[in-house]
């Protein structure tokens, strides 16, 4: 009767599951490599992650920033849809928004493709564009604030126009056009930037070709252009949406939230809700809230402009 003998570990049936171990342990990164990202995640945990978590528990109760608090489950959110002021605010904060975003799309382009061509001064030209992303907002806001109370008005009264002859700022229909214009004044510096590396990217020899086929300026941005500034296109239009719906530094400077409430965005909503009128809990609610809106249009738009990235 044959005996049946067992394979031991140095045996050739042993060697594949010690060749998997080997090879597992090379893919495995070093232990340093863990040690230089702990210090910055444990740092990341402790000063955003846990006060997050902390805001969204305190979203749930009726805590007003100090003292004692009581557990109101959901009061606070649905409260949010019945608080007039929060629905203005969202409703200027997205009119704002999405404004801004095309137009600071459309404007810093446009300005790119001229910086991209064989011009004189470009790269003087380029410096200077880019010097409104360097400057502070709130200095540079006051310098807009006195040109719409003082300056327009008077170049106004000159022109004989009865709207512009006073600020605009001052009117309820207007005051939120200010500050579009301050705030694409300011970003379009830095889209211009993202539009210009996207344009160093498109190889000259397609332009060449295009040429000797006879395609116009115009057929050569539809077809070559564009298509290839797309991945950029959709960087932009995100981040500037991203930015404009998060709204503050530009109209505190500008309106402050004013005439009234007409240019009250809601991170301005929630700041003095919550730290200057005592709802700590309430506008805590009304950020995360906010949160999730931020995050579920993002992912529409990514999904979107995506799209258009693969069809063109």
């Amino acid at each position: 009767m044959a005996s049946v003998t067992t394979a031991g570990p140095g045996t050739k049936t042993g060697q594949p599951p010690r060749a998997g171990r080997v090879r597992r342990r090379r893919n495995r990164a070093p232990a340093a490599f863990y040690w230089m990202v702990l210090p910055a995640f444990l740092l990341f945990f402790v000063f955003h992650t846990l006060p997050v978590l902390r805001g969204v528990f305190y979203s749930f109760t009726n805590y007003a920033g100090y003292g004692d608090w009581d557990f109101v489950g959901l009061r606070n959110y649905g409260n949010i849809f019945l608080d007039e002021r929060i629905r203005h605010s969202y409703l200027f904060t997205f009119q704002f928004a999405i404004v801004s975003t095309l137009l600071v799309n459309v404007i810093a382009l446009a300005i790119a493709l001229g910086l991209n061509g064989r011009i004189m001064f470009r790269n003087t030209l380029r410096g200077i564009f880019f010097l409104p992303n360097v400057m502070a907002i709130l200095v540079v806001g006051y310098v807009f604030n006195y040109l719409f109370s003082y300056s327009l008005p008077y170049l106004g009264q000159k022109l004989g126009s009865e709207t512009l002859s006073t600020s605009v700022l001052a009117n309820e229909k207007l005051a939120w056009l200010a500050v579009v214009v301050f705030a694409v004044w300011q970003a379009t510096a830095f889209a211009i930037i993202l539009y210009l590396a996207g344009l160093q990217t498109i190889p000259t020899e397609l332009y060449e070709a295009a040429a000797i086929d006879g395609a116009n300026p115009w057929r050569q941005f539809r077809s070559i252009t564009f298509p290839m500034i797309a991945s950029f296109f959709t960087i932009n239009m995100v981040l500037s949406l991203k930015n404009f719906l998060n709204v503050f530094d530009h109209i505190i400077p500008l309106t402050d939230g004013g005439p009234g409430t007409a240019t009250e965005s809601i991170s301005l909503v929630i700041y003095r809700g919550g730290f200057l009128g005592g709802e700590f809990a309430y506008q805590t609610a009304n950020a995360v809230f906010f949160f999730l809106v931020i995050v579920a249009f993002s992912i529409f738009q990514l999904r979107i402009l995506r799209r258009r990235e693969v069809s063109a």
